[in-house]
């Protein structure tokens, strides 16, 4: 980073209307799972940028969606970033929780999402997945969703998968030992996995919900809101600039992405970087709620503008 993109990005930081006191800042913990769309977080701690937005926010590693929905819901943290079928699961139960800044984008053009298969394994269309047992975080993620809906588009049958929950950490594993025929599986662990050389890619089975849709978000309780709109507030303008800065600075966010993935700094360097959204787009949160309801996640669809807290 160059000593005049440091300074520009300092400067727009510091804009933000709510300044930073010598008095103690108030602070907002949060928590989220390590992967690239905890990024802009990561590196909006690093820069100083919430802390000149006038708040201070410690991250912490989750190891799903569903715990850190629970922790924002319970009150242990104030914002949580979460893959966003877990939030639109929430929001179809009445759950009072709401999406307060953008996380990131799945895009077609540069999938950081996939299924993966052995090396050698016959497993080559979506029919020859028919019948198989396929390692998924969970039977009502968004890979498992994206899997399905590819299943089904590409002349396979998607009700005939047998699915085993598995971390992607032991998806690898699991392929090798024969347990599953085909694993979910996304950046970094997919780039340490893909450079082992004993798996491939079978598809990038997220291209059959949309070509780019957000697939995860940062949100906080109703609760929370209420009585801490300000600093949500601060929150989300700080993360809108940190993500900006980081789209276009990927070297800049290595070191801080790694300590927090536990995933090696060339791996990461090497990997697809996420494209971390800049803006609350319902129609980019949209396509998750539609397969959501196709494969009965949700009891029905709903407008995607209802999940976005308003003036922030």
């Amino acid at each position: 980073m160059n000593r005049t993109t440091a300074l520009t990005f300092i400067a727009a930081a510091a804009a933000t209307p709510q300044l930073a006191t010598a008095q103690t800042l108030p602070a907002l913990n949060a928590a989220g799972v390590p992967e690239d769309s905890a990024t802009p977080v990561l590196y909006g701690v690093q820069s100083g940028a919430f802390k000149r937005a006038g708040i201070n926010v410690d991250l912490t590693p989750q190891g799903s969606g569903a715990a850190v929905t629970a922790g924002v819901v319970g009150g242990s943290y104030q914002v949580g970033k979460s893959s966003i079928v877990p939030l639109i699961i929430a929001v179809g139960k009445k759950i009072p929780i709401k999406i307060v800044a953008p996380g990131g984008l799945y895009r077609s053009a540069a999938p950081n999402i996939a299924m993966i298969v052995l090396s050698d394994s016959p497993v080559k269309t979506a029919a020859d997945l028919n019948g198989k047992t396929v390692g998924v975080s969970s039977p009502e993620d968004l890979y498992t969703l994206g899997l399905k809906a590819w299943m089904d588009k590409n002349g396979g049958t998607s009700s005939t998968l047998k699915l085993l929950a598995l971390p992607q950490s032991e998806i690898e594993a699991a392929l090798t030992a024969k347990r599953i025929d085909a694993g979910a599986s996304g950046m970094p662990q997919l780039q340490s996995q893909l450079d082992g050389g004993k798996v491939r890619v079978l598809c990038n089975m997220c291209d059959a919900i949309a070509s780019s849709f957000m697939f995860s978000a940062w949100f906080s309780s109703d609760q929370t809101l209420a009585a801490r709109h300000a600093d949500l507030a601060a929150f989300a303008r700080a993360e809108k600039q940190a993500a900006a800065f980081a789209n276009s600075h990927h070297a800049d966010t290595v070191a801080a992405l790694a300590a927090f993935t536990h995933i090696e700094p060339a791996v990461i360097a090497k990997m697809v970087r996420v494209q971390n959204g800049t803006a609350l787009d319902p129609k980019l949160i949209q396509p998750a709620i539609d397969v959501c309801a196709r494969y009965n996640v949700i009891p029905e669809r709903f407008d995607a503008a209802t999940m976005i807290a308003t003036g922030l």
